[in-house]
């Protein structure tokens, strides 16, 4: 049994501003629309909304009599009553979003693991780049050193032609045919 804003406005004798005021504070996933995009309040909005209209109602009569007393009382129950509907339902609405927020942060863990396990992968590939690297320099230092040593020497087969000197090249890398 869903009623529309101004069902329940004209019910309780409030304007729909103040229905539709409390309606947007309720949780989205409590809150409906009917196929012609009106909103629809459910018995238990209901309540919640007629106690948190009934608190900011100024009272209208200021007698007391005895229809008076039982009204509030049985009213009182009935506030009890959706208080702690309302209260179950906040801390249902509480604990699923600890669980979600839980989740996030086993998730964030993961990734923050996975990060650093990258990371040190990383450090640990960049170490065995630099080893070959370290070695490939001292071994290119060999091989200048015996460059320099074969270019300090003048080949032999350049000595004995006396027509053509011997050029930078052919000093550098030992005999050539020369054409």
């Amino acid at each position: 049994m869903s009623k529309t804003v101004k069902e329940l406005a004209d019910e309780l004798g409030v304007s729909k501003q103040t229905i539709q005021y409390h309606y947007q504070r309720l949780p989205a996933n409590k809150r409906q629309k009917d196929s012609q995009g009106r909103n629809l309040i459910s018995s238990d909005l209901e309540r919640i909304i007629r106690n948190k209209v009934a608190k900011t109602l100024p009272p209208n009569n200021h007698q007391k009599d005895r229809q008076t007393s039982t009204n509030s009382g049985k009213n009182n129950i009935d506030i009890i009553a959706t208080m702690k509907d309302e209260i179950a339902y906040l801390r249902a609405d509480r604990d699923k979003q600890f669980a979600a927020k839980d989740q996030q942060i086993e998730k964030l863990q993961k990734l923050l693991d996975q990060s650093q396990q990258l990371q040190l992968m990383t450090a640990q590939k960049l170490k065995q780049l630099e080893k070959p690297k370290n070695e490939r320099e001292s071994d290119s230092k060999e091989k200048d050193e015996q460059i320099h040593a074969r270019a300090s020497g003048v080949p032999t087969a350049v000595e004995n032609s006396a027509d053509k000197p011997a050029t930078f090249w052919q000093r550098l890398f030992g005999e050539q045919n020369n054409k």
